[in-house]
């Protein structure tokens, strides 16, 4: 056995396996008191949450290694499927449309515009880029190319687009 492995139970008369998990209290005990990792495993008391929540999570690694993920039973424990109910689908469907309608309304009707731009942009920058290479430019060629296609673009677009169209 190692020296250490067994700890006190508060008390002194029990004694149990060092702790793999702490419970809550014992978690915020050990940060407030700002034990470190050294200190925190010479602290002699464990406490019974402690021990439990040790006890349940051997308990879990077990169930999970016991468990037979391609069984039939597994599968068939969801069957059979609940019916879909049309109407309230149709009544979520509606309040989307109706949100969409008015999301672009007033200014949110260039949010879209906007976004559609900025795509386009870092489209046409990366149809450049294809271009050079299908071309066989060579990659200072390339570079000069890009870097002012780069400039014309910031030269073009709003300072805001820039992280949208070009990646830095």
């Amino acid at each position: 056995m190692i020296e250490g492995e067994w700890v006190t139970f508060p008390g002194g008369e029990l004694e149990g396996t060092r702790p793999k998990v702490l419970c809550h209290a014992c978690r915020a005990s050990r940060e407030a008191e700002g034990l470190g990792e050294v200190r925190a495993a010479l602290r002699p008391a464990l406490c019974f949450q402690c021990y439990r929540a040790g006890l349940e999570r051997e308990r879990a690694i077990q169930a999970a290694g016991q468990l037979d993920t391609a069984s039939s039973a597994r599968f068939q424990a969801a069957l059979p499927f609940e019916p879909v109910n049309r109407a309230r689908l149709a009544q979520l469907r509606a309040e989307r449309g109706a949100a969409r309608v008015a999301a672009r309304a007033g200014i949110g009707q260039y949010v879209d515009k906007r976004r559609r731009a900025q795509i386009h942009a870092r489209h046409v920058l990366q149809r450049i880029a294809h271009g050079l290479v299908a071309r066989g430019a060579s990659p200072v060629a390339q570079q000069r190319v890009m870097a002012r296609a780069i400039h014309a673009a910031e030269l073009q677009l709003p300072e805001a687009w820039l992280p949208f169209v070009v990646a830095r």
